[in-house]
């Protein structure tokens, strides 16, 4: 029996399709309109959105089929790719975000762990514009088959040409399918211009202390500032506090992350990118790893992150050749990573070499349910547990998204994941390590709104418009001189990440005065610094970057009302 293949549409029935694929983006129009107001901007939108909606009627009637399934299957994966994001952020994406997700696509696999329900949603409305798009026209097309030819060519053209003009923005509340199409045709463009130079060699001269033994960088995964107990009353046990005889925790309490998403942070961390210069120093300027093996360091990279080998926050391979020991934890189960990873850095400080270690932390990436076992529950009420404890990004609990509530028990959660994942940490670390004559900065790779002030949401960090409490992260150094003691107090809240390169490269014995001239001033420097996170990393197409202070009073405390220790009969530890 033969089988039937699809009725070809008619120009009404494919006219509906496209109605019911964009009328999944209402909510994002009405949000565009309410911001616009009435006002000859909103004329300007209106017109551009008919435009682009035009354009995208006009491509479902090319005659060719292999054209029309083609733009078709764009479309729909650009309507998905956008939908997916403004769906679990809750707001708009711009090309700033489109190209850190493009960086961050190592961890797609939890992404979609994590927002499936958004990502199901889009992928209905992409289904509604693949079938309006593609099916083959029924009858005499309504438009000639040339206009019809050159109608996606004309919205592609005039959305990216004037997001160009604009540095990246105005796609807000326009269709996802084009923005995803023009956000892939500026990158490719970029792509396809931007000079391609080649990483130097180390340049700078040294001469390697005796007196310093190994060096280590901790890098944290989305840990508060404040939420940890050297940075205020209410935070949780660190593990910091109150460091065995003969070790000295120097606490530069709360510091300004370099900005507020894991990429550009853990980046800029290992190249030394400054405020003027980043994007050409972490293209074009050695590794951390490089300095380190010049200077005769064996080097170590730790990742409670990712296995199987895979590199995140733009590693590649010309950086890997530097790093002697790749260490990674895939046969572990993620709440236990982060011992693991501190069992990994104590081998380390006691194998008889000078190494230089870094570390990327699991931490307390969002959400945080199953981030901790059933023996560190000491916050309470929190999220749901098991329900998806094998996913390095637990999945999003549905009543998230209900309010002040949920994201009281979210912070229950994240209380207790931090004082596992850093309190527990730590206690390891001081209780095993050798840490005579070593160095060890811990930092976290940014911070976190936790929704404190009851605002509405579901991001903890990388959003559009952030919050303070998104850059604001821990800032310590541990050693058994003390001698980092005086730069603390002077600097206590009024640091940053920016510094902490030169520190490095100071400490494995670099000339001071060229590490000054290439990448700034370093912890113990008695000038001032900024304290100021970039809220627009991926600052492109002639925008600039935009800066956000990091002061302790704008930053939220962590709630002691969250928790309840009599009703349950716990109390902080």
């Amino acid at each position: 029996m033969r089988a039937q293949s699809l009725p070809s549409p008619g120009t009404l029935t494919k006219t509906i399709l496209l109605v019911i694929g964009l009328a999944f983006e209402l909510p994002d129009i009405a949000a565009r309109v309410a911001t616009l107001g009435l006002s000859f901007s909103l004329l300007l939108y209106a017109s551009l959105y008919c435009g682009l909606a035009a354009c995208l009627w006009g491509a479902a009637f090319i005659r060719r089929p292999i054209l029309r399934w083609g733009w078709a299957l764009l479309f729909a994966l650009a309507a998905i790719l956008i939908g997916s994001f403004q769906g679990a952020i809750g707001d708009a994406m711009s090309y700033d975000a489109f190209v850190t997700m493009i960086y961050s696509a190592g961890f797609a696999d939890d992404a979609a762990a994590q927002y499936s329900a958004a990502i199901a949603w889009s992928s209905a409305a992409a289904f509604f514009l693949l079938l309006g798009v593609g099916l083959k026209p029924r009858g005499r097309a309504p438009i000639p088959g040339i206009v019809a030819m050159l109608a996606p060519v004309l919205g592609l053209a005039m959305l990216t040409l004037l997001l160009f003009v604009r540095g990246g923005e105005g796609g807000r509340g326009l269709p996802n399918a084009w923005v995803g199409m023009a956000y892939s045709a500026l990158a490719a463009f970029e792509a396809a211009t931007q000079p391609s130079a080649a990483r130097q060699s180390v340049t700078i001269a040294h001469g390697p202390s005796k007196q310093q033994g190994d060096i280590v960088l901790i890098i944290d995964e989305s840990i508060a500032g404040r939420y940890l107990d050297i940075n205020d009353p209410a935070g949780v046990r660190s593990g910091l506090l109150s460091p065995p005889t003969g070790v000295t925790v120097s606490n530069f309490g709360l510091a300004a992350s370099i900005t507020h998403c894991s990429f550009g942070s853990n980046l800029t961390l290992r190249h030394g990118g400054t405020r003027d210069a980043y994007h050409r120093i972490n293209a074009t300027m050695p590794s951390i790893f490089a300095y380190a093996k010049q200077a005769g360091f064996a080097t170590t990279y730790i990742d409670a992150q990712r296995t199987g080998g895979a590199y995140q926050n733009g590693m590649d391979d010309s950086e890997r050749r530097q790093i002697d020991h790749f260490v990674q934890f895939g046969d572990t189960a993620v709440v236990d990573r982060d011992m693991a990873a501190a069992d990994a850095l104590i081998a380390a400080l006691g194998n008889e070499r000078r190494d230089f270690v870094l570390i990327n932390k699991m931490g307390a990436h969002f959400p945080v349910a199953d981030k901790y076992p059933d023996s560190a529950r000491i916050f309470a009420p929190t999220l749901p547990r098991n329900e998806a404890a094998a996913v390095t990004e637990t999945q999003l609990p549905e009543n998230l998204y209900s309010g002040a509530e949920s994201w009281r028990l979210y912070r229950n959660s994240y209380r207790n994941t931090v004082a596992w994942t850093v309190g527990d940490f730590f206690d390891r670390l001081f209780a095993r390590a050798r840490l005579d004559g070593a160095l060890i900065i811990y930092t976290s790779d940014h911070g976190q709104n936790l929704h404190e002030r009851g605002d509405a949401g579901t991001t903890t960090h990388c959003s559009p418009s952030p919050a303070s409490e998104e850059g604001s992260v821990p800032l310590a150094i541990i050693d058994t001189s003390g001698r980092w003691d005086d730069a603390a107090r002077r600097s206590f809240d009024a640091s940053s990440h920016y510094r902490i390169f030169p520190t490095l490269l100071n400490a494995m014995g670099y000339d001071p005065a060229a590490v000054r001239r290439q990448y700034g001033e370093a912890l113990d420097s008695p000038l001032a610094d900024p304290a100021t996170f970039n809220s627009l990393f991926n600052a492109r197409l002639g925008r600039k970057p935009i800066w956000i202070e990091v002061k302790r009073s704008k930053v939220s405390r962590p709630p002691a009302s969250d928790y309840a220790p009599r009703k349950y009969g716990i109390a902080p530890r």
